[in-house]
């Protein structure tokens, strides 16, 4: 029988094809000697991020072409690994980071969620307008849920395989890092916070546009109190 890896990765792409070989790359090197695997769900990229993917050897790549949340859900339903995480593929992720939240995991928490707010944290790529929005949905949730969080609009995080099947997460578009954090809080989820730096993204445009995900994620956040 096939061994079960131990950690899976779940990275959701849409034109990434500058990006994902050297993701791969860093994520090989910092989980040297773990048993992992890596996912790539793609939104049906044109640039070659799908032959891109293809050329790496062990990574399984699947479809989703509704969106980020839809991807990681679907990322999530096909992994094996006991511990999961959610990583983005422009590199502002550091895979050298990915031992942090697997730690964070291991010391008994359901969910462990990279912060740029908290001390060690920080980012190269927060804009005013992106600053005062994520200060305002954190503000807002933890208002809203009792919670305690310092961020989070941020998408490096980690969880145990039961706490993803206990959220039930719905949220097929941008409002999915609100959907994970609105319904870990609901259901009394174990939370830990751990230091993450934000880098600039390398190559190519974001995919990610800051009206829309605004208000997929107030939808969110409100959507969710009725749970």
């Amino acid at each position: 029988m096939p061994v079960k890896p131990y950690v899976s990765i779940i990275v959701p792409t849409k034109n990434e094809a500058g990006n994902i070989k050297r993701l791969a790359k860093g994520i090989r090197e910092v989980m040297d000697g773990q048993s992992y695997e890596m996912i790539v769900v793609d939104g049906r990229s044109t640039d070659g991020t799908e032959r891109a993917v293809k050329s790496l050897k062990g990574v399984t790549l699947l479809h989703d072409e509704a969106g980020k949340g839809s991807a990681l859900i679907r990322g999530f339903a096909a992994s094996k690994g006991s511990i999961l995480i959610a990583m983005d593929a422009d590199l502002s992720h550091r895979p050298e980071e990915l031992k942090l939240l697997i730690a964070g995991i291991e010391a008994g928490y359901d969910m462990c969620s990279g912060s740029r707010y908290i001390t060690g944290g920080g980012s190269d790529d927060i804009t005013p307008v992106r600053w005062f929005g994520s200060k305002f949905f954190v503000i807002l949730v933890n208002l809203l849920y009792g919670s305690h969080y310092t961020d989070m609009s941020y998408g490096y995080k980690a969880f145990t395989r039961e706490a993803i099947r206990r959220m039930r997460l719905r949220e097929p578009g941008l409002g999915i890092e609100a959907d994970m954090h609105t319904r870990a809080a609901k259901i009394g989820l174990k939370v830990i916070e751990v230091p993450s730096f934000e880098k600039r993204r390398t190559y190519g445009k974001s995919n990610v546009p800051a009206i829309k995900a605004g208000i997929e994620t107030l939808r969110t956040i409100f959507g969710n109190t009725r749970l």
